[in-house]
Formats: structure tokens, C-alpha cells, sequence
């Protein structure tokens, strides 16, 4: 465990323009299409952090030639739809996009395969996506028959066919089959059983798979998503490939001016994000906040007086943690619905937010699928993040406002953003 880090209030009111890294979710998708590709491919701005390492390593392992010109640019040469290596072990940490995505890219190949990851991770299910491959061709199982890693995948390539697959745990098991259908030796149909939550995940999805050159149609009722194969990757647009900064990460910088009543300029992003995060800033508006959309950047100003909201969350659950914090500083309560399934995240995030507001003095009611807040001001104390990036992030954040807030083992930021205390500290404390 990292050493504790106290956040500093800000001194004078908050301006800033921000440059955020790439996004995560872009990453290791692109990652992966471009695995699957017959060229090789650039990615640029892509994001350096644990979850996209192990996602690159794994990668390695599979015998795909991955290189870093730097930091953040990655090149893959891709095989055109074949796994050079016949066995690999992969390691994926807590990373649940290269567990999800890895085991899927797996069963493309022919030979077996094997992931593993943290304590954590052995905790988080997967038996949804097995079950799914294994209808498509696969031979894919839970090792120690939990429904969760290590996974073993036994691959002879997919054969194709009608499959169901659960939507209400995550999102990743639906983007996971997307993304290697096209593989297939014959056309796939994926049906989709319950509500999908994180559906704009899938969307992007579906648009980073057209952007490498693939055809796949959605379909509302009922909901499922059908894919013509075998179809061969390709990048579109040359060989280089942009990531997106990471919307998820922003929202941070846009509760930090509505926490402050300051203003955040965001670089990068607009509304026609890639990235279904982005509409947090739409969440902070209606609470009262000015949201200013540009070409290449999203401006926040914080309202003088912010106000409680009712907002189902089940498409933008990265970022309930973020209004989780806000929320106190409203003249009313903040009811969030529609996140039960963050329970299966890094943490058992619903109980984890209301057991560390409450540490902070905040009221705090828990419902199975969200949670209800109540105005007050946070006390000073110390947060336990439960090794989760985004409690470190987010509850860093009432530290702008609220002196004596202690972030425990701040380094788990690593996963996604490693350097977010370093950015964070040039809004502390005012303009430096």
C-alpha cells in the first residue's frame, strides 16, 4: 500500500484549461482490432497505465509483435485474424476489459490459453461471455468452476451461429463477442437477455469496429446485434489511429469546478465523442452548472448554488462515483439509480461510496441499485479506496473544497491515470 496523500484546498478560485491522457476503453479496443488486423497500426495517444500494459503484454505473450515509440504510442502488427502463439499465460491484473476482451481473442486462435489476475479479479464474473463462446466454437471454463478467472480457453477457432448473452453485469461480455464475431467462419447473432447496461460502451463498439473496416448491425427489438463473417480487419484511414482523451478521467476536472464554482476547460473532447462518459456534463448542468460545448474542448462553469438530482446511471456508471462527491454540496438530495452492477467492479463500489461519505459525515441512504445523499459538508478524515482508482480519484476531490481529506493508497491510480495527483496538484492551492 502506497503512502497516504492529504489533498490541498484550493486558494483562489478555480481556471483551468486541462490536457487529459487517452481514454482507457479506446485503448485496449484498439488494441485488440488492430491485433486482429492485416497491417500494422499506429496508435497514438494512446493511454500508459496498468490495465493498458497488461492488455499490450498479453498481447506479447499471444506472440502479436507490440512495440512503444513512447509512452503514448503503441504499434501493433497485426496477423489478419490469427494467433501466432499456440499457449500462452496471460496476466490481467483487475483489468476487466482485457479479461473480457483476451478470452474472447483467445478462442480465435487454435491451442490453449490460460488468464489469470488479482484476488479481485478471481472474484469478477465471466461465465456470461464462456458460456457464449462456447456456443460460437470454443471450449472455454472457469478453472476452479466459480464463474470467474483463472479461465482456460481451449481454441479451435469460432464457428460462428446464434448465441444469448447476459447484458446486466457488464457490458464488456457483449463488446468482447462483437469484436472477434467477424472472425468467425460463419455469420454470428448475438442476443442480447435483460436490460445491457453501459449500453454506450457497445456503441462504441460498434464504431471503432466500423472505423477498422467491419460491417455489424444493431437491432433494438429485439435487442441483439448480428455480424456477416468471416470479414478481415482493416483500418480505414491509413495506418495511424487517434485515441480520444478519456472522458471518464474529465469527469473529474468538471466536478472539480462544480464543487469550487470555478471554471474547467477540457481539451479534446466534443459531442461527438466516441465516449458515452461524456454526458456527466449534462448531469452537472441540470444540477445547475454552465457546460459550454467547442470544436475541440468541453467548458464547465460551477453554479453558485448546486442542486440535487434524480438520474438513472446505468449507461455512465464509471462516473456515479463522481457525482457521488458532488452531491453534499447540493441544497438537496441526489438520488442515483441504476448502477447495482458497479457492485461487481473493482470494488463493491455502491457500498464502498456510502461507507466513505459517511466516513466523512455525510448522509448517506443505500439502495440495491444506487444510493441516496443528502446535502451536508463533508467532515476531514481519511478515505480507504478499497484499491479502486476511481474512489482515490473522485473523493480526492472534496479535498478542494474541504481541508484535512486523506487519500489512502493514492497509488491505485495507477490503473487508469497514473498521473492524476500530479495533475490534480496543479489545481490545488490555486493557479501555481
Amino acid at each position: 500500500m502506497s503512502a497516504a496523500r492529504e489533498v490541498k484546498p484550493l486558494q483562489s478560485p478555480l481556471d483551468a484549461s486541462v490536457q487529459l491522457p487517452g481514454s482507457k476503453s479506446i485503448t485496449n479496443r484498439a488494441l485488440l482490432l488492430a491485433s486482429l488486423c492485416e497491417q500494422e497500426i499506429v496508435i497514438r495517444h494512446a493511454l500508459d497505465s496498468e490495465d493498458t500494459r497488461v492488455m499490450a503484454d498479453s498481447l506479447s505473450r499471444l506472440g502479436f509483435h507490440v512495440s512503444s515509440q513512447h509512452a503514448e504510442t503503441i504499434v501493433v502488427r497485426g496477423e489478419g485474424g490469427r494467433i501466432p502463439a499456440s499457449q500462452a499465460d496471460l496476466w490481467v491484473a483487475n483489468a476487466g476489459t482485457a479479461a473480457r476482451f483476451l478470452s474472447a481473442l483467445a478462442a480465435v486462435g487454435k491451442g490453449e490459453y490460460r488468464l489469470d489476475g488479482t484476488p479481485r479479479m478471481r472474484q469478477r464474473p465471466i461465465q456470461p461471455l464462456l458460456d457464449a463462446l462456447n456456443v460460437l466454437g470454443a471450449d472455454a471454463h472457469s478453472e476452479e468452476g466459480t464463474g470467474c478467472p483463472p479461465v482456460v480457453v481451449r481454441a479451435r477457432g469460432l464457428s460462428g451461429g446464434e448465441v444469448s448473452v447476459r447484458g446486466d453485469i457488464s457490458s464488456q461480455f457483449l463488446s468482447a463477442l462483437m469484436m472477434v464475431a467477424p472472425c468467425a467462419s460463419a455469420p454470428v447473432t448475438i442476443n442480447i437477455e435483460g436490460t445491457l447496461v453501459s449500453a454506450p460502451f457497445v456503441r462504441m463498439t460498434l464504431r471503432m469496429m466500423e472505423q477498422f473496416g467491419v460491417q455489424a448491425g444493431w437491432h433494438e427489438e429485439p435487442a441483439r446485434v448480428s455480424i456477416p463473417a468471416p470479414q478481415r480487419y482493416h483500418l480505414q484511414a491509413g495506418t495511424d489511429y487517434l485515441v480520444e482523451p478519456d472522458a471518464t478521467a474529465a469527469s473529474y476536472f468538471f466536478a472539480a469546478a462544480a464543487i469550487t464554482g470555478g471554471r474547467v476547460r477540457v481539451c479534446g473532447l466534443n459531442r461527438g465523442s466516441l465516449q458515452g462518459d461524456i454526458r456527466f456534463v449534462e448531469i452537472l448542468e441540470e444540477m445547475g452548472c454552465a457546460v459550454k460545448w467547442q470544436v475541440d474542448a468541453v467548458e464547465l462553469v460551477g453554479a453558485k448554488v448546486l442542486h440535487g438530482v434524480d438520474v438513472n446511471m446505468s449507461d455512465i456508471s464509471d462516473t456515479f462515483i463522481t457525482l457521488a462527491v458532488v452531491a453534499p454540496f447540493a441544497d438537496s438530495p441526489t438520488r442515483i439509480r441504476g448502477v447495482e452492477h458497479a457492485r461487481y467492479q473493482e470494488s463493491n463500489r455502491v457500498s464502498a461510496v456510502a461507507t466513505e461519505l459517511r466516513r466523512l459525515g455525510v448522509q448517506v441512504d443505500e439502495h440495491p441499485d444506487g444510493l441516496t445523499i443528502y446535502p451536508g459538508t463533508p467532515t476531514s478524515g481519511a478515505v480507504h479506496t478499497y484499491n479502486d482508482h476511481r474512489i482515490a480519484m473522485a473523493f480526492a476531490l472534496i479535498g478542494l473544497k474541504i481541508s484535512g481529506i486523506v487519500i489512502m493508497d493514492p497509488e491505485c491510480v495507477q490503473k487508469t491515470f497514473p498521473h492524476f495527483f500530479e495533475k490534480l496538484a496543479e489545481l490545488e492551492g490555486g493557479p501555481q
